[in-house]
C-alpha cells in the first residue's frame, strides 16, 4: 500500500495515479527530455525540482532571478564593450538569466556569462568567519542596444 492513499502502476513509459475513489490521472515520465527550443520558448519543463521554478521565470517573477546590478569601477568599464554585470540568484542558469533581462530591460542579451564567485574570509578581532558567496551574471548586449543602470551614479 502506498503513502497517503495513492497506488502507482506502470504501465509503459507512462505512469498512471490511481487514487482510492477511481479516478486515474496521467503524469509525463521522469526521463522526459525538454529540448532547448522548449526553454526559450516559454513552455515550462515538467521537472519537480525547487530550481525548475526559478529556472524558467514568468515576467512577474524576474525580480527573484536578478537581485542587483554590480556597480564596480571595473564593470562601469565594460559598458564600452556593451556588457553589464549583474548579481543573479545562486540557482539561476543562464537562459533564466537571459529571459530576465528581456522581461525587465525589454532587450535580448546575445551572450550570458555567469561567475560563481567565493566568500572572502573575514576576521574581526578574534572572530573569524566567511562572507556568503554570490553568483554574478555578464551580460552581452547587441550593438546599439543599451540598458540604463548606472546613470547617476
Amino acid at each position: 500500500m502506498a503513502l497517503f492513499g495513492k497506488k502507482k502502476i506502470d504501465a509503459g513509459d507512462k505512469k498512471t495515479d490511481v487514487k482510492k475513489n477511481g479516478a486515474k490521472s496521467e503524469t509525463a515520465p521522469k526521463n522526459a527530455a525538454t529540448s532547448m527550443q522548449d526553454l526559450y520558448s516559454g513552455v515550462a519543463p515538467v521537472i519537480g525540482s525547487k530550481k525548475a521554478a526559478i529556472a524558467v521565470p514568468k515576467i512577474n517573477d524576474s525580480y527573484r532571478v536578478l537581485i542587483s546590478p554590480l556597480v564596480t569601477e571595473k564593470a562601469t568599464n565594460l559598458v564600452a564593450e556593451n556588457k553589464y554585470v549583474f548579481i543573479v540568484a545562486g540557482s539561476a542558469n543562464k537562459i533564466a538569466i537571459a529571459k530576465a533581462i528581456k522581461a525587465t530591460y525589454g532587450v535580448t542579451p546575445i551572450r550570458v556569462n555567469v561567475v560563481n564567485v567565493s566568500g572572502k574570509k573575514v576576521a574581526r578581532g578574534r572572530i573569524k568567519g566567511q562572507r556568503s558567496d554570490w553568483r554574478k551574471a555578464i551580460i552581452t548586449l547587441a550593438k546599439g542596444e543599451a540598458i540604463k543602470i548606472y546613470e547617476g551614479v
